[in-house]
């Protein structure tokens, strides 16, 4: 049995954290300053994680080894199975001869491209993340961007971004159960509360992406619909988790999002709309213009339908199939569960990792709701199976190197996770006393930047942040809380989710840039949401909290 500890570099629990965090930090550092290729750069962290885990932690060789291949098994089943097929729905649509239909069906909406990401990305961004999880909107909505017309790198950071608004929220509210596990609070008051900060981080979330869209002049033009979107979506999130169910409070924030955006658009329209995906457009369409009557020629309602299929049917069954009832117990009951061989690990609490425990949802993954999605779509799409099968190889092939970055990963986080390394980088923080009332979410966004999973960041530092709010005199509602909506923030740097997008659109190898684009913006929206936690740990909002001394 390898028991973790927490201070084993010189009983120093400030240098230990420091050691622990070498991997995670050099993983970042050559991605995004040195641009090595991300599976080289995650193969050399992965290779650094488990000589600090041995070297440094005392765990042992066979474990560390075991912990590894845990992490990369959990990489390909579900995450590189969510992409993969993600990316197969995508290339089913191209080669149908659909894509034009959408295109024109979204151009029905609203000439300007800038309004299209908003409500491609942000609305129905958030509903696949309502029922979903594991970075599949970001996989799901980075495809739509690019077969749209989106410059690659622009619809990968958009999809990432977008994703920011209900993640804590997200796959019918797991994080949260996950939260309440890790912590012993209950889920609904969790839920209620984290309603009371993720609002204010989805209400500028819109704004966010017209700047990454079109700059200043997107906001100059656009504020009227980034103002509604971010309204729509922030009070039916905050009324759901509040007075209804936080399980439906994505969903809820999506539907309102649309709707109110929808309204809009009847009513006013922007006053130099701009057409095409980066300015004056190149053709969209081989062999013509956006403006060609061909191109603008009507679709019949069965037609549109068609193009739309894969998107209503995935919809659907997530729905079905994440919501409790016969169809979730169903699943449940093909769900394959056991401690991963290998592994003999205990907390410094003497608990077992959650982590050890491994599951198989052979029906229920979200890739495989995708798999069967692709597989119905493409009899409605017309697709010969010959035609199926070579896009599926297609798909295999362009994914392949992000799928080996994201074993590699995930390999390195549960490293971090089994050997210790990550309590101790929590428990190192927490120790700052009274500063670490701000850096509450910056835990969580670490936590996300190394597994990519508002869950798993939960599972790692829930009981941290209620620890720490004991000594601090605060709500324990209030830092666990912020654990979870600060790792929402992380999910954009996450080299996880960079892959995912990468992989989406087609520049597998290239996460560095995206890295390079999203940090910014990340730190700057963290920096933001510090000063919402201050102000809800002081007299001036402690009234929005719930259980405040």
């Amino acid at each position: 049995m390898f028991r973790q500890v927490l201070d084993p570099v010189g009983g120093s629990l400030g240098w230990s954290a420091l050691v622990a965090a070498i991997p995670l930090v050099g993983l970042l550092v050559l991605l995004g300053v040195f641009r090595v290729r991300s599976h080289w750069a995650a193969l050399s962290a992965l290779a650094a994680s488990l000589l600090v885990a041995v070297a440094a932690f005392g765990m042992p060789a066979g474990q560390a080894g075991s912990a590894a291949l845990e992490g990369a098994a959990f990489g390909v089943f579900p995450i590189v199975w969510i992409v993969l097929n993600a990316v197969w729905i995508n290339r089913l649509i191209q080669d149908s001869g659909h894509l034009d239909v959408l295109r024109r069906a979204f151009m029905a909406i609203s000439d300007d491209y800038r309004v299209q990401a908003l409500i491609i990305a942000f609305c129905f961004g958030s509903l696949i993340e309502s029922v979903s999880g594991f970075g599949a909107p970001v996989a799901i909505v980075a495809a739509m961007l690019l077969a749209l017309g989106f410059p690659p790198v622009r619809a990968a950071v958009v999809a990432l971004f977008s994703d920011a608004a209900g993640a804590a929220f997200g796959s019918v509210g797991t994080p949260i159960a996950v939260l309440e596990k890790a912590t012993g609070l209950p889920a609904a008051d969790l839920g209620a509360m984290i309603g009371r900060q993720s609002p204010f981080v989805a209400f500028f979330v819109p704004f966010l992406l017209l700047i990454i869209l079109d700059g200043r002049r997107g906001l100059r033009d656009l504020w009227p619909v980034a103002l509604a979107t971010g309204l729509g979506f922030a009070i039916g999130q905050f009324a759901a988790a509040e007075f209804v169910a936080y399980e439906i409070a994505d969903l809820v924030g999506a539907v309102g999002a649309t709707a109110v955006v929808l309204l809009l658009l009847r009513v006013w329209s922007p006053a130099r709309p701009i057409a095409g995906s980066a300015g004056p457009p190149p053709p969209l369409v081989a062999g013509g213009a956006v403006d060609d009557p061909g191109f603008r020629a009507r679709d019949g309602a069965p037609r549109v339908l068609r193009a739309f299929s894969p998107y209503v049917i995935l919809t659907a069954l997530l729905v079905v199939f994440s919501l409790p009832g016969p169809a979730q117990r169903a699943v449940a009951a093909l769900t394959t569960e056991f401690d991963w061989p290998g592994l003999h690990v205990a907390t410094p609490t003497g608990k077992t990792p959650s982590v050890i425990a491994f599951s198989i949802e052979w029906v229920g993954a979200t890739g495989t709701m995708l798999f069967i999605t692709g597989v119905l779509a493409s009899f409605v799409l017309g697709m010969r199976p010959r035609a199926a099968a070579r896009a599926y190889l297609g798909a295999l092939r362009q994914i392949r190197f992000a799928g080996l970055t994201v074993a590699l990963v995930l390999a390195l986080a549960y490293v971090l996770s089994l050997s210790g390394g990550a309590l101790t980088i929590g428990h190192g923080l927490a120790a700052a006393g009274r500063v670490f009332v701000p850096l509450s979410g910056a835990l969580g966004w670490l936590g996300v930047a190394a597994t990519g999973s508002d869950s798993s960041a939960n599972s790692l530092f829930g009981a941290v942040q209620v620890a720490a709010a004991g000594k601090l005199d605060l709500s324990p509602y209030l830092l666990a809380a912020a654990n979870s909506e600060g790792g929402v923030i992380g999910k954009v740097i996450s080299p996880q989710n960079l892959a995912m997008a990468t992989a989406a659109v087609g520049m597998a190898g290239r996460e560095g840039d995206l890295l390079r684009r999203t940090i910014g913006w990340s730190l700057l929206s963290l920096a933001g949401f510090a000063l919402l936690i201050t102000l809800q740990a002081s007299p001036v909002l402690s009234w929005m909290v719930i259980g405040h001394p």
